[in-house]
């Protein structure tokens, strides 16, 4: 009996070890068929910090199929009288300790295949934005759409004309006909269509508008090599007009008196007989006919007054440093004696308009009327007539008379009186300051002679009592006597600064101020504050020697100063720093000289 009991537990044991491992088994196949290509189980993170991983996928509770036992079983495992109870109690023990593994197994493959799926998202998600895959899409089916409907309106045209096409063939044939020379005309204003465009298609595409183009001109930098470049195509460039101004004043001057008569009859000829344009335009063909010979390398000089070649210097290709800027200063100061003249022109010139000399304006408006009421009565002939000879006689022979007798021209020659008296803007100015001046000072006159002058005073010793300085009375300033007077040409002075070499000190050495020059003395008034005794008062007759003089010799030019010799001094005095030195050197040269030639004629 003991021997059966243990054959049935053995084979009760047996039985429960085999449906153990069919179960799990069947677990792991189903487990099996979860593919996986992610990273490893170390690189993922765990789920419970996994973002996207539920309650449900992350908890404990996993539904698993747990193999059911048979009804047999259950009654061997509940029965406690059984001879092997204790074999199966160690075998029920082995089965839940395998089954508890086999669970922890399946839960981390689970765990494993989740993170997969999380990652899988993750990258589908990834490579959806980078690729825009719908957005493509759409755009696809948009596409398609169009393309339909443009193959719909093309098929509707289509059918359109396939049925217009048969209508035309039905009519009659007197229809026929008609359309016969319809077509011929249609034909016909296609090829002259064509024909005009193949013609003039260019010339009228020409015509049509267009906006401006703004284009800046690059400006070039400055270079001494460009500018003396530049002068010189200048200096080329208005020679032909210059020659040309030459040859008329010549003409005018009776330079040659054979070519001056023979030019004056055949002028005064044509200007007879109204032949005045054929000439003119004879000689323009006629000067460019002998350019043309000149230009194949014929020697023609057709000119009255002889040509000289002056000496082309060769560029320098290095200049220094006091030759740029010499260059420099010789140019600005062409270029402002151009722009002067140009400027003096235009000015004059709108102040004829503008009535700013109304007995100049005048004259120019009765003349232009009575132009006005000739041209309307007188025929055209004896106009060009009256004003052909009248511009001959006075290119040939009043300007002749003129320019050797100038009192006539003075008093006759009313173009060259008015343009002479014709005021610029600067002249305008100096009028208007010199008026308001002129009307101060007789106030003040007025005043003064009404309150406390005395009776026998010139004019001029009452006009020298007020003229003053920016410290006072010029005559209290200097200690001078009230006839001392500063002249008309430096009554506001001129700005410069003293040197005196003899001294040693630098706050003696140079001062700044201002320089005068009366009849007498040649005043310099120190624009330091502090007394009398920086101003410097120089007696006319007491300078030995006056010259231009040059502070710095490293400078180019002849420089901004005027020395000045005195028997006091071991060294000239120096007025340096004079922007009009040439015009106070010319005021103070001019003075010394009537001063000493007047002292002189006094002692004889």
């Amino acid at each position: 009996m003991r021997v059966c009991s243990d054959l049935r537990a053995g084979d009760s044991n047996r039985h429960v070890k085999v449906k153990q491992k069919s179960a799990v088994l069947n677990m792991l196949k189903k487990l099996d068929k979860i593919r996986f290509r992610g990273h490893k189980r170390d690189e993922f993170l765990d789920l419970a910090e996994s973002p996207n991983a539920s309650d449900t996928e992350c908890g404990d509770e996993i539904p698993v199929k747990i193999p059911r036992t048979s009804a047999r079983d259950n009654e061997e495992l509940r029965d406690p009288a059984g001879p092997g109870t204790i074999i199966m109690a160690s075998g029920v023990q082995d089965f839940n300790r395998t089954e508890s593994d086999r669970l922890n197994e399946i839960k981390g493959h689970l765990e494993i295949a989740l993170l997969e799926k999380h990652f899988l998202q993750e990258e589908l998600r990834k490579l959806r934005e980078e690729t825009n895959a719908e957005m493509l899409r759409q755009e696809l089916e948009k596409e398609r759409q169009r393309r339909l409907e443009l193959e719909q309106k093309v098929n509707e045209v289509l059918k359109a004309r396939t049925e217009e096409v048969p209508a035309a063939q039905q009519p009659a044939k007197p229809q026929t006909q008609a359309n016969g020379t319809d077509k011929r005309s249609h034909t016909v204003c296609s090829r002259l269509q064509k024909w005009f465009c193949d013609k003039f298609g260019e010339y009228v595409e020409d015509f049509r508008f267009q906006p401006e183009e703004n284009t800046v001109e690059t400006e070039e930098p400055l270079s001494a090599r460009r500018l003396t470049e530049n002068m010189r195509r200048l200096k080329r460039g208005a020679k032909p007009v210059t020659n040309f101004v030459k040859n008329l004043s010549a003409l005018s001057d009776w330079y040659s008196i054979y070519t001056s008569a023979i030019a004056f009859i055949i002028y005064m000829n044509a200007v007879w007989h109204g032949w005045a344009i054929p000439m003119f335009l004879f000689l323009a063909i006629l000067r460019l006919s002998l350019n043309y010979l000149i230009a194949r390398g014929w020697r023609i000089q057709w000119s009255i007054v002889p040509e000289v070649s002056e000496p082309m210097e060769p560029p320098k290709e290095d200049l220094t440093v006091s030759e740029k800027f010499q260059l420099v200063l010789d140019v600005a100061q062409k270029a402002q004696n151009l722009f002067g003249k140009m400027a003096d022109i235009l000015e004059k010139i709108k102040n004829l308009f503008m009535w700013v000399q109304p007995e100049i304006t005048q004259k120019l408006y009765i003349t232009l009327w009575a132009a006005f009421i000739a041209s309307c009565f007188l025929p055209y002939r004896i106009i060009g007539l009256a004003m052909g000879l009248y511009a001959g006689i006075k290119f040939f022979l009043i300007d002749f008379i003129f320019k050797r007798c100038p009192r006539l021209r003075a008093k006759y020659d009313t173009p060259y009186i008015i343009w002479t008296s014709l005021p610029t803007d600067p002249q305008l100015k100096e009028r208007s300051n010199a008026t308001v001046s002129r009307r101060l000072q007789t106030a003040a006159s007025r005043s003064y002679v009404g309150s406390s002058a005395p009776t026998g005073i010139s004019k001029d010793e009452d006009t020298s009592r007020f003229h003053t300085t920016k410290r006072g009375n010029f005559h209290e300033v200097f200690n001078l006597s009230e006839n001392e007077r500063p002249l008309a040409v430096c009554e506001n002075g001129w700005r410069c600064c003293l040197i005196n070499r003899d001294r040693k000190m630098p706050t003696d050495y140079i001062r700044n101020g201002v320089l005068y020059v009366t009849e007498n003395y040649l005043c310099f008034e120190s624009s330091k504050s502090g007394s009398s005794k920086r101003n410097k008062v120089i007696k006319l007759t007491d300078i030995t020697d006056i010259q231009k003089y040059k502070v710095l010799s490293v400078l180019p030019g002849s420089g901004m100063g005027i020395a000045v010799s005195t028997p006091s001094t071991q060294k000239p005095l120096v007025f340096g720093a004079m922007v009009h030195r040439d015009e106070a050197f010319e005021t103070i040269f001019n003075q010394y000289v009537k001063i000493t030639s007047a002292s002189s004629s006094s002692e004889s």
